[in-house]
């Protein structure tokens, strides 16, 4: 998954800049139209978004659109990645409604269901959340807490939850997404105060 989304974005976005300029990524590189929004997509269906199966739009709910833009970019990148991994498995799938969405992934394994969303989560958090990126924003997050006499090891949790604040603004991205990639990249909380607490 990690050497999919560097791939990803050395192709798609070389610059390197945060945050991740997902939508015009979307519109302008791969062509596929984000229709918003759709009301009540995620009260009706439990979905924030959905991919069509000619891969060719990502529908989002208009409540995430609106009032929720971390979450927005987020499903962005999260459909876009179900477009680059399983591409397959959506074209031998043909939906035109959200129903027929709905009854599609109804009819997966759950297993498999399950398989196929932890990958698209997993590739969306590693595209917007590049991991040299995040080393080195937390990196400068400690040595800032360090230089203020604050000692990110002694206040523990709380401490995750004000770099991950911090850090999901500069992203693009909610702290809950930068907590997750904080702890699979074993950044938190082994390393989180190696270099500037000695």
């Amino acid at each position: 998954m990690r050497r999919r989304a560097e791939d990803f974005l050395r192709t798609y976005h070389p610059a390197g800049t945060i945050p991740v300029p997902i939508e015009e990524i979307i519109e302008f590189r791969f062509q596929m139209d984000i229709i918003i929004p759709l009301p009540g997509l995620h009260k009706a269906f439990e979905v924030d978004g959905f991919l069509s199966t000619d891969l060719r739009s990502i529908t989002v709910d208009a409540s995430v659109y609106e009032g929720r833009p971390a979450r927005y970019r987020f499903t962005l990148a999260h459909e876009l990645a179900h477009a680059l991994l399983h591409r397959r498995i959506y074209r031998e799938h043909r939906f035109r409604t959200i129903e027929e969405f709905t009854r599609f992934q109804e009819d997966l394994d759950e297993e498999d269901r399950g398989w196929l969303e932890w990958q698209a989560y997993a590739v969306a958090g590693l595209i917007l959340v590049p991991a040299e990126l995040l080393r080195q924003g937390f990196q400068r997050a400690v040595r800032r807490a360090s230089q203020a006499g604050l000692s990110v090891r002694r206040l523990g949790e709380v401490a995750l939850a004000y770099i991950a604040a911090d850090l999901g603004k500069r992203f693009g991205v909610s702290a809950e997404v930068i907590e997750k990639r904080l702890r699979k990249d074993r950044l938190w909380p082994e390393r989180a105060t190696a270099g500037p607490e000695r």
